[in-house]
């Protein structure tokens, strides 16, 4: 279990990540016994439960799981890896119509191009705090104005945006990589299916990112298939894509720091298929290091960042960050904001000497030099 305030209150998420490990319901009391039969019992009005999250391998009575969607409180379940499979939802969670019409109004709107030039601003932003933490070549400045000389419908505008972020992505890449192992360093940045190890890493940590901003999104009651920058394609989540962009920077800081230990028997070669008739060589971190990987990414989204809450709270966990964007993007859509400007955490790479500290429930306490992102 873990436990954070929230508007001066104690709200509890419940993780039942232990393999053999039960939710029930008893007297008014929800009740976890793990597999040695310990039991802790949180009382329904007492606690509040914010959030339940269960892992394959654990049991859950339907009566907690009513009891959950009665009220209203999030479940998410997850696969044995830690992969989200899936979200209790109560009939009510589709009342909130509001949020998605003022969604697809934007998007055939000038305030969709507005949305697209912001998520590439955020992107650009949050990479130069990298480039500077690490005492290399931020963008040219002139790419911000070349952003917001965009003046086309969304169609066009996006071919033009991707392009911009394209190329300065690109550029960021070669830099940060410089700063990977020569024994683990890839040539390039390759996404989907890419065949060495160090890509591959970027790839599952990216992957885990976006399952927190999908999450996000369904909470703030948003359409999570309809984006701004990227592309419309049947199966593609294009807002989570949008937003996603936003956060990759701190994934990026956590990995330069992550993979200065890493070793090539780290990486394992696994044969699949590429094609009908063909198949090829994909290198991947071995299971030991990839759940070692996974269980510190998790412990990334709990670190605390000095970004002020929207209600009230001078830092919050990255993972709440995400939420608390998704929230504000929703108020923008539904006209209760003037403007949207993604919040990218802030601060000066050679002023700031704290840490950011993380734990998981699963492992001791870790700190995470993100000095510079403070």
């Amino acid at each position: 279990m873990r436990e954070t305030w929230m508007g001066g209150s104690k709200v509890s998420k419940l993780v039942l990540d232990g393999h053999g490990s039960y939710l029930g319901m008893e007297k008014g009391c929800f009740i976890v016994r793990d597999k040695h039969d310990n039991v802790e019992r949180y009382p329904l009005f007492e606690n509040e439960i914010g959030e339940v999250v269960l892992r394959s391998g654990n049991a859950v009575s339907t009566g907690a799981l009513a009891s959950l969607g009665f009220w209203g409180v999030d479940v998410l379940v997850l696969t044995q890896r830690g992969r989200p499979a899936a979200m209790l939802k109560s009939f009510d969670d589709d009342s909130h119509v509001k949020t998605r019409l003022c969604q697809y109004e934007a998007y055939k709107s000038e305030k969709g191009v507005y949305i697209a030039k912001q998520i590439v601003h955020a992107k650009m932003k949050g990479q130069n705090l990298v480039l500077g933490k690490y005492g290399l070549e931020p963008h040219d400045p002139k790419i911000a104005d070349s952003i917001e000389e965009v003046r086309l419908g969304l169609d066009e505008a996006r071919r033009k945006l991707t392009g911009i972020e394209g190329k300065f992505t690109e550029r960021y890449f070669k830099q940060v990589f410089s700063l990977i192992p020569e024994n683990v360093r890839p040539e390039t940045r390759r996404k989907f299916k890419a065949y060495d190890g160090m890509n591959n890493v970027f790839n599952l940590a990216y992957e885990m990112l976006s399952w927190k901003v999908h999450r996000a999104l369904i909470k703030a009651k948003l359409e999570p298939y309809l984006g701004f920058l990227h592309s419309k394609q049947h199966g593609k989540p294009s807002l989570v894509c949008d937003l996603q962009e936003i956060y990759r920077y701190l994934v990026d800081d956590f990995l330069i720091q992550y993979c200065q230990n890493l070793k090539k028997s780290d990486f394992t070669i696994k044969t699949e298929s590429i094609s009908r008739k063909r198949k090829g060589k994909r290198e991947y971190m071995n299971d030991k290091s990839t759940r070692d990987l996974m269980k510190k990414i998790d412990a990334l989204f709990q670190a605390k960042v000095e970004t002020p809450r929207i209600r009230a709270g001078r830092s919050q966990t990255i993972e709440t960050l995400i939420n608390e964007e998704a929230l504000l993007f929703s108020k923008f859509l539904r006209d209760e904001l003037r403007k949207w400007i993604p919040r990218v955490v802030k601060g000066d790479p050679h002023a700031h000497a704290t840490s950011i500290r993380a734990s998981s429930e699963s492992s001791p306490k870790t700190t995470y030099a993100l000095s510079a992102l403070l």
